[in-house]
């Protein structure tokens, strides 16, 4: 019986890195592989050189390349960069394309790396166009044409995207008093247990969110426009401190504080239980120009809002960071999955849903999974209700992977 060849996991965990340290996993020696590749990415400022898929990976076979970033070798925080990190995704797969046991290359996004790495894919199998269009509020250099694509993506508990989020963590409140828009008022449906906001409040607080949104990105738009011909406060980039808008899952307001919002699909999916088991159904739940290309993202003011099962009023394609809009131009296999302890997983159903050019697109969520993959035990009702998540999640990431005919011969 021949063996099944494997893939090699590039594990592209940080963008900005000038000169890229790393360390390559090979497969484990349990499993015989020769090894194809897939490509890793997850958060811009953080060291994924021993997240799981570093370790789970090779064991199932897959060489995989796990990658750390400008942070963590120079301690600043040079990584978020759209065009930088573009470059570092590409510096990756060439890598591992340059090794000469190598058949495929696949890229895993897992969080915010959903967002580089689908608009990584959009770029290379489509070109600049992808990403320069006029819906684009800061389009891209014709110096993005030319990377070579990837073989398949993976998109793991990928986020709304970096400028999504960011949005999703803007306090209206620092500009407007009014306890109208206060998360921490009684009134509003505040308790120190939790919150359950009324629809009065929560319309006006978006309204008010989109009304400051909207007017920092003009500001930061006319600020850029002024750089190239020498009218700026600088003769290049400018600061920017957007006071109270950390794009981390705890700083997002009033989803973080009530769980009604983003807390279940809006369609039935597979929901990956312990023991391979799976059903089908309802699943419950910077500078001026880094600004520009990284966070922002069109709102429409009147329109802005977060529901049960859903973002709306926002325009995804101006961004170049939301996965929603990066995935329309993918053609290669697709794999999005959810964690389901964590309401960024509902990104993987609007992924899913807009990845309208690949023929071959699989999705799935984890059940018990929070955010980093790992089991939510403190959310059982009993020990060892949803058992070895990792496990279960890298298993069917596995068998996706190693389908005969998608990426190995049939």
């Amino acid at each position: 019986m021949p063996f099944l060849k494997r893939s090699t996991l590039l594990s592209l965990l940080a963008a900005g890195a000038n000169g890229l340290a790393n360390s390559l996993k090979q497969p484990g020696q349990r499993l015989p592989a020769d090894s194809f590749p897939c490509n890793f990415w997850h958060r811009r400022k953080q060291n994924y050189t021993t997240f799981y898929p570093c370790s789970e990976l090779p064991v199932r076979g897959y060489t995989t390349l796990c990658l750390n970033n400008a942070q963590i070798k120079t301690g600043l925080m040079n990584d978020l960069d759209l065009e930088t990190m573009m470059s570092d995704v590409g510096a990756g797969v060439q890598f591992l394309r340059a090794m000469g046991d190598i058949d495929k290359v696949i890229v895993w996004g897992h969080s915010g790396g959903g967002a580089i790495m689908a608009a990584y894919q959009d770029v290379a199998e489509n070109g600049a166009s992808a990403c320069n269009g006029t819906e684009k509020i800061y389009p891209c250099s014709s110096a993005r044409d030319g990377p070579e694509p990837a073989d398949g993506v993976l998109l793991i508990d990928a986020n709304h995207g970096l400028s999504t989020m960011t949005l999703l963590s803007l306090n209206p409140a620092v500009t407007n008093s009014s306890e109208a828009v206060n998360l921490y008022s009684p009134a509003n449906g505040w308790t120190e247990a939790g919150a359950n906001y009324t629809s009065s409040f929560v319309k006006e607080f978006y309204a008010a969110v989109a009304s400051r949104w909207n007017g920092l990105v003009d500001s930061a738009v006319q600020h850029n426009q002024l750089i190239p011909s020498g009218n700026a406060t600088y003769t290049g980039d400018k600061g920017l401190v957007i006071a109270d808008t950390n794009y981390i899952g705890f700083n997002n307001k009033i989803i973080s504080q009530d769980t009604r919002f983003l807390s279940h699909t809006a369609y039935k999916w597979p929901l990956l239980h312990k023991s391979n088991r799976t059903t089908t159904q309802i699943v419950p739940s910077t500078t001026v120009t880094r600004f520009l290309s990284a966070f922002t993202i069109r709102v429409d003011a009147k329109n802005l809002a977060v529901s049960a099962d859903n973002i709306t009023g926002v325009d995804w394609a101006s961004s170049q960071m939301a996965p929603i809009s990066s995935v329309a131009g993918v053609s290669v296999p697709l794999l999005t999955t959810g964690n389901t302890r964590h309401y960024e997983y509902l990104s993987a159903e609007k992924i899913y849903l807009a990845a309208t050019k690949t023929t071959d697109k699989i999705i799935a969520f984890v059940e018990g999974a929070q955010h980093t993959i790992n089991t939510c035990t403190e959310c059982e009702t009993y020990p060892g209700e949803f058992g070895d998540m990792i496990r279960t999640a890298f298993d069917y990431m596995d068998v996706w992977l190693g389908k005969p005919g998608r990426f190995i011969s049939a």
